[in-house]
């Protein structure tokens, strides 16, 4: 489960971080505001850019902390710029590396208890892990690549998938 987790989050938001990096560039090459790009979102109901990177690192921050069977930290959401986003990624990759293997022991089958929409729901930590922290990390991670993929940056599938 360690592996499962950890190392998929962690290389995602790895790549993420360098995503960002060339999204920074685009913006200085083509003179545009970076509160345009962070504030950019695809459609009006959807979170901005800026909120989906936060939520990509909260998914993975908390999912290392719940298959520990810990309470997961909080991080506050007051990025406003490419290198306080550099810094939550940083700080939510930090997270996780404190979280060792052995830890996840028995981690497939712990009870994991979530508020969603205002009521508890309890999953095995293998339904947790590939049917709610996955797949809500990969959308949010998802995207904000498309975001930026939308307004030019030269990006592709390799950006997103990493070496």
């Amino acid at each position: 489960m360690h592996h499962r987790s950890i190392a998929v989050y962690d290389r995602f938001l790895a790549n993420l971080s360098r995503i960002l990096t060339k999204a920074e560039a685009h913006c200085t090459e083509h003179a545009i505001k970076p509160e345009a790009m962070l504030t950019f979102r695809l459609f009006p109901d959807m979170f901005p850019f800026v909120r989906q990177v936060q939520l990509a690192c909260d998914f993975a921050a908390r999912a290392a902390a719940r298959l520990a069977g810990e309470e997961p930290k909080s991080f506050p959401d007051t990025e406003t710029s490419f290198a306080e986003l550099q810094a939550r990624i940083e700080t939510a990759r930090g997270y996780m590396a404190g979280f060792d293997a052995a830890r996840y022991d028995g981690a497939e089958i712990r009870k994991i208890t979530l508020k969603m929409r205002g009521q508890d729901v309890t999953m095995t930590g293998e339904n947790f892990l590939n049917l709610y922290s996955l797949p809500q990390f990969h959308f949010h991670l998802t995207t904000a690549y498309n975001i930026l993929r939308h307004n030019g940056v030269a990006l592709g599938k390799g950006d997103y998938m990493g070496g």
